[in-house]
């Protein structure tokens, strides 16, 4: 009897407890816990897409390397997870003045007991995701060759300074977006993906090529080591790339989610179809690496107007992007004689400006308010996006040309000759990915 009185005296209790939270509950509170809800999850749809970074870079370059590429990827996360909380979130949406910002330094300001304090804390670990993807795009470029030390160090200054700055221009309230017709760039085609793709360009150019590659005017190409790998990559990225633009919305209570995800996947599949298409036209046969790539300029493509153009539209800044990234990778390797071991500064520099100079033809006013060239809407959307892209361009590449150049007459940025030759997982971490199978130095 008195265990039944008890039972009955705890329902009460949890009946009571009920009844005083639905009292405090109302439609706002509601709404903030959705939203806080789904940019968390977003953020960590976007924190998969360094596994699939990983998996991509490693699977296109040669085996020899691939325990040094693991490395750098979970590396330049927690470097680049460092600089952006201690000075990049605090240039990119501190107090806004024209070109960078001055406040936010370290998370100050973001009270853990407040409301609009804990928001912070949500915002912040989805923009550190976009921060991080800016600098492992550049590894990809600088693969095979790059000291372990000296990537740290450009990870660190990328995520702390020249992705923020760039950043605050378009979202921070910086000058791009307080122009007469704004610089439209929803979920970051030029912000991040161009961002990392031209700091690439730099770091390839004062890089130079891995030894071999550009030989007595003949081109050698370097086969990556497992196309399983890349192709688990690019499945992961695409995965992870639907929290990357439908979060962007930052509101779980958006249903224009929904259209983003559409967008997004129609234009990643058919930048798939378009390369492997045209590789086939090309190369008689479908190239499994450039259609991987091709999904990939489609998703970088497809960002900057993920949530302002119509799904036909989607399909056809896909398509054409899938068909760019060869043109740009061929044209980067055999003409500027530029090595990109994984076709990065083709998949985010120039399918990343493609994509953003596209909102200027193909954005209309039923999905994002606007309406680009082909919908009416005129010229100045249009030469907003190419003036924005070129304005991003100077400032990263110039930026990064610097940076890297600095690096490389301090601590230095390639390894010896004798270590490339080796490898980089034996000569700069004493290990192999693939202890139990020989690997020849010389051909893998």
């Amino acid at each position: 009897m008195r265990l039944k009185k008890c039972i009955i005296f705890i329902i009460c209790l949890i009946m009571l407890s009920s009844c005083v939270m639905a009292a405090e509950t109302t439609p706002e509170s509601n709404a903030i816990a959705i939203d806080t809800v789904w940019i968390l999850v977003a953020a960590f749809l976007v924190f998969l897409m360094q596994a699939g970074f990983a998996m991509v870079e490693a699977g296109l370059t040669r085996a020899k390397n691939a325990g040094n590429i693991m490395m750098k990827n979970i590396m330049d996360f927690a470097a680049g997870t460092l600089g952006y909380w201690a000075i990049g979130f605090g240039i990119m949406f501190g107090a806004s003045t024209a070109f960078f910002g001055t406040s936010g330094f370290f998370l100050s300001g973001a009270d853990p007991l407040s409301s609009e304090g804990l928001w912070q804390f949500a915002f912040w670990i989805f923009q550190v995701m976009f921060a991080a993807t800016a600098a492992t795009i550049v590894g990809g470029a600088m693969a095979e060759r790059t000291k372990f030390s000296s990537y740290i160090i450009y990870s660190f200054m990328i995520t702390a300074i020249i992705y923020p700055v760039a950043g605050h221009w378009i979202w921070g309230g910086g000058w791009l977006s307080t122009l007469t017709v704004p610089f439209v760039d929803f979920a970051g085609s030029t912000v991040v993906h161009s961002v990392g793709g031209w700091a690439a360009l730099a770091g390839a150019i004062i890089l130079g090529p891995r030894l071999g590659k550009y030989f007595n005017g003949k081109r050698r190409s370097f086969k990556g080591h497992s196309l399983t790998l890349a192709a688990l990559g690019l499945f992961l990225l695409w995965f992870g790339w639907f929290g990357f633009n439908a979060g962007s919305t930052t509101a779980g209570t958006d249903l224009s989610i929904a259209i983003i995800a559409v967008t997004t996947n129609l234009a990643a599949a058919t930048g798939a179809l378009a390369a492997m298409c045209f590789s086939w036209m090309k190369y008689s046969k479908p190239d499994i690496g450039m259609t991987l790539n091709g999904a990939l300029a489609g998703l970088v493509g497809i960002t900057a107007g993920t949530a302002n153009v119509s799904p036909l539209s989607a399909v056809m800044i896909g398509g054409i992007a899938g068909i760019i990234v060869i043109i740009a990778i061929e044209f980067i390797d055999k003409v500027l004689k530029i090595d990109d071991p994984v076709g990065a500064i083709a998949v985010h520099g120039v399918c990343g400006a493609w994509g953003t100079i596209a909102v200027g033809l193909f954005a209309q006013e039923t999905y994002g308010g606007i309406n680009g060239l082909l919908f009416g809407g005129g010229i100045s959307q249009l030469i907003v996006q190419i003036g924005g892209v070129a304005a991003v361009f100077v400032w990263a590449f110039g930026t990064s040309i610097i940076l890297f150049k600095l690096i490389d007459i301090s601590v230095g940025l390639r390894v010896s000759k004798e270590d490339e030759l080796r490898g980089l997982d034996i000569s700069e971490h004493g290990a192999e990915a693939y202890a139990d199978f020989p690997i020849s130095a010389s051909s893998n």
